[in-house]
């Protein structure tokens, strides 16, 4: 098969790039694979080029480059196809429309991926008829805005496929949007095994990472080591990972650490790529998030050798630890079970290295070459189906397209309403 994926910035670092990347190169060890990515911002990817896979950008944001694209006049237009509802709107513009829709438009390829709900849009829109469709979700559709759900319950209906990574979310996008004769199936993110030994049982670690955001919730992790810190102070934290404004930033946490005089037992250790080399130098992974859309910190500790003490947040970690078992599940923003979980763990040895173990095994389920295989599966029949065993043909896809083009207006509409009365107020 010909495979293209779409993504919006191949050359940045994140957990969809990361699984795209490596999906791409098991699957272009047996099809001509290529990423097209939005945008370029620097010369080479963060991640590397996958081995085998093309590699090119609709634009580019290098100043030094010849093909600068920073100047251009449409840059700075608003985006009239990627929809507003989309957190990444403000990125996009007249120009990206236009780019990804002469890509789009002329795309030789037998499947074509995109990765993110806004672009899942322009696959709707603006593909040509022929290649089979696949709109991966990454996020949840509980984790989009009122406005994006609408629109994606439109614009979704002419895609053959969509894949969610967790098998709750692919319930969710089954039974609250009306999508006949799209598949719809959970494929989880896979996490290649780590190039180095399994973590040392022995050691007196316990690793976080992750963005220092809200929604993680690293402030009750601290809370919770407080405990343990008390109960046995030969143990450390190191959170690793950079944040954005808001709560639970640098300061906000080193003050806190300060607070509960920690300053011995946690530490915040800044940025690390590849993460594994530091996750194989704890015993025991801490998971303190209110949400996850899957959970890949999750797997990658699990694939070094750590079990997991995480939250039972909606969606990703139930279905990737299994409670008592490879890990410890404990309800959201709740210190002391954390603690509890943790010390349980931190004060049997026989049972942290037990978990050590069964977290190990049940990780190979995230093989790359497994989950690659999965999507084969699913394209594979898709493609075998051919556009004559589709639900929709030429007829359906203009009045999803109609309806969507008039979602658009009435949205605009009031969008123009809401700046004339902020005006005049």
């Amino acid at each position: 098969m010909r495979i293209s994926f779409l993504l919006h910035n191949a050359y940045h670092i994140g957990g969809t790039i990361r699984t795209t990347f490596t999906l791409a190169q098991v699957l272009a060890e047996r099809h001509e694979v290529e990423i097209v990515s939005v945008f370029r911002h620097r010369d080479e990817p963060v991640l590397g080029l996958p081995s085998g896979v093309t590699l090119r950008h609709l634009v580019d944001l290098r100043k030094d480059s010849r093909d600068y694209d920073g100047a251009h006049p449409d840059l700075s237009r608003p985006a009239r196809v990627f929809p507003r509802g989309d957190g990444r709107w403000k990125q996009y513009s007249a120009l990206t429309d236009a780019r990804i829709g002469a890509h789009l438009a002329s795309v030789e390829a037998d499947v074509v991926v995109s990765t993110r709900p806004g672009l899942n849009v322009h696959l709707a829109r603006q593909t040509r008829r022929g290649p089979v469709l696949v709109g991966q979700e990454h996020l949840t559709l509980d984790g989009h805005t009122y406005r994006l759900r609408r629109e994606i319950a439109h614009r979704y209906a002419v895609l053959d496929a969509v894949t969610t990574v967790t098998e709750a979310d692919a319930r969710s996008y089954r039974t609250r949007l009306r999508l006949p004769g799209v598949r719809i199936d959970a494929v989880p993110n896979s996490v290649p095994a780590p190039g180095l030994p399994p973590a040392d049982p022995a050691s007196k670690i316990v690793v976080a990472a992750g963005r220092l955001t809200p929604v993680k919730r690293y402030d009750v992790l601290v809370e919770a080591f407080a405990e343990v810190a008390a109960a046995r102070p030969d143990w450390k934290l190191w959170i690793y990972g950079e944040g954005d404004q808001g709560g639970n930033t640098r300061p906000a946490l080193t003050r806190q650490i300060e607070k509960l005089g920690l300053g011995e037992n946690v530490f915040l250790m800044g940025m690390a790529n590849p993460m594994e080399p530091e996750w194989a130098k704890g015993s025991i992974a801490a998971v303190t998030s209110r949400r996850e859309s899957f959970g890949m910190t999750l797997v990658e500790a699990m694939r070094c050798g750590l079990p997991v003490v995480s939250t039972d947040c909606p969606y990703g970690p139930r279905e990737i630890v299994e409670d008592g078992v490879d890990g410890r599940l404990v309800p959201v923003d709740d210190a002391a079970a954390v603690a509890r979980a943790l010390l349980e763990l931190i004060e049997d040895d026989e049972l942290r290295a037990k978990t050590a173990r069964a977290a190990l095994s049940a990780s190979e389920r995230f093989d790359p070459a497994r989950i690659a295989a999965r999507h084969e599966e699913i394209w594979s029949e898709l493609v075998a189906r051919g556009a004559s065993g589709r639900a929709h043909g030429p007829l359906s896809e203009a009045r999803h397209r109609a309806v969507g083009t008039v979602v658009d207006a009435v949205y605009e509409l009031k969008r123009r309403v809401g700046v004339l009365v902020r005006r005049f107020r």
